[in-house]
């Protein structure tokens, strides 16, 4: 059974922080610059068209509107990452994160101010398996899945496309070792053949190096497991005006409409996988975005209006706009038992957990937390056809 405050205590105690102050803040670090800056606006607009949600049906706790204050994790220094975080708690007062977005600056914020400040996080895009053991104090969730289950994915992809033998590269920081150890497990648990597995640097004017050791060593395909504004894309490049290969299979990091408004006719046939969801949900989602004249498309613009959704819903569950509030209820607003909320329905949702009702988050994801607080979650597969992203199916 869900831990929710009864509907008296959750009205007393929500009346009195609405007086103490009538609004409250939380943080949006994402990686405006680096290897995935034309990503994350998109994921900031699904954020913030979650919030505005909120505060157009009156706010939490009977009248106190959500702030949002963003700061630049730059995906890929973690240093500037926690030195962003840190002015949003310490200058901002932020009581909660929605990101950060890349595995290591999302590990980096984490250890150096989450945990010591109490600040609950929700990333909707950081994957690294790593995260999931991760000293957290209970304040790390993320909307979405581990990439322990996409090297999973992308290794069934393979598989039933008959390709064998690959050569792999990696971007060189936690989420591109932790996907490809991943990947490489799975690929060769099936009896394929990884002929190199390499990592590349992002932010380089040339990748040729890379490309001519990768071809080298030979393979059906080049999986490219990096960035879409990065390395990966730059060994795509270079692949493909060397000759060295025609074929990728692509990672979550490396899906981006910029990247494919570049090469995508030339990539004709190449294939991956992003995490994504379909049903009443997502459809609600495209609706809404659609709506709001955003891009909800885009990779991880689920996971960010669902991760907002989260801490803004946990705080009305807990009664209290406070770290604490959040961190204790997060669980209990994104999973059954209680009232299925699609996106769009946040005013609902608002006036059911302050009639002490309880609520079965699902979000644009089909949101269901496990374990320490991270997604099951389900990946899209596609391959590129006609300069497009088609559809193959759901795993």
């Amino acid at each position: 059974m869900k831990k929710v405050l009864l509907a008296t205590t959750a009205a007393v105690i929500g009346t009195a922080a609405a007086a103490q102050d009538d609004s409250v803040a939380i943080g949006i670090v994402l990686g405006y610059t680096g290897p995935i800056e034309s990503l994350t606006p998109h994921m900031t607009d699904a954020a913030e068209l979650a919030i505005s949600e909120i505060n157009e049906a009156g706010g939490i706790l009977g009248g106190t509107t959500i702030e949002t204050v963003q700061a630049d994790s730059t995906c890929i220094d973690g240093a500037a990452a926690t030195a962003a975080a840190e002015r949003l708690v310490t200058s901002d007062g932020v009581v909660a994160i929605m990101g950060a977005d890349c595995s290591g600056v999302t590990g980096a914020v984490l250890a150096n101010v989450a945990v010591p400040n109490g600040i609950p996080m929700i990333s909707p895009s950081a994957t690294s398996p790593g995260l999931s053991t991760a000293e957290d104090n209970g304040l790390f969730f993320r909307t979405a899945p581990s990439d322990a289950r996409q090297g999973e994915v992308l290794a069934g992809i393979l598989a039933d496309k008959g390709i064998e033998e690959v050569a792999v590269t990696y971007t060189n920081n936690d989420y591109g070792k932790g996907l490809s150890d991943s990947f490489v497990q799975n690929f060769e648990a099936q009896g394929g053949t990884v002929t190199i597995n390499a990592p590349h640097e992002d932010g380089k004017a040339d990748y040729s190096a890379e490309v001519a050791a990768a071809d080298a060593a030979g393979g059906e395909a080049l999986v490219v497991l990096g960035y879409s504004d990065g390395g990966g894309a730059g060994m795509i490049r270079s692949s493909l005006d060397s000759g060295a290969f025609d074929t990728f299979v692509m990672g979550d990091g490396m899906y981006g409409d910029a990247m494919l408004e570049d090469m995508g006719s030339e990539m004709e046939g190449s294939m991956g996988a992003v995490p994504w969801s379909e049903g009443e949900g997502s459809e609600a989602f495209t609706s809404i975005t659609e709506e709001a004249g955003i891009n909800g498309e885009s990779s991880f613009t689920r996971e960010s209006y669902d991760a907002a959704a989260l801490l803004a819903l946990a705080m009305q569950a807990g009664g209290e706009a406070t770290s604490e509030a959040i961190a204790a209820n997060v669980m209990n607003v994104a999973n059954a038992p209680g009232e299925e909320i699609l996106p769009g329905e946040l005013g609902r949702a608002l006036e059911l957990l302050a009639n002490g009702e309880e609520i079965d988050y699902v979000g644009a994801t089909n949101v269901e937390l496990i374990g320490p607080g991270e997604a099951a979650g389900t990946y899209r597969e596609y391959t590129i056809t006609d300069s497009d992203y088609e559809t193959v199916q759901f795993r």
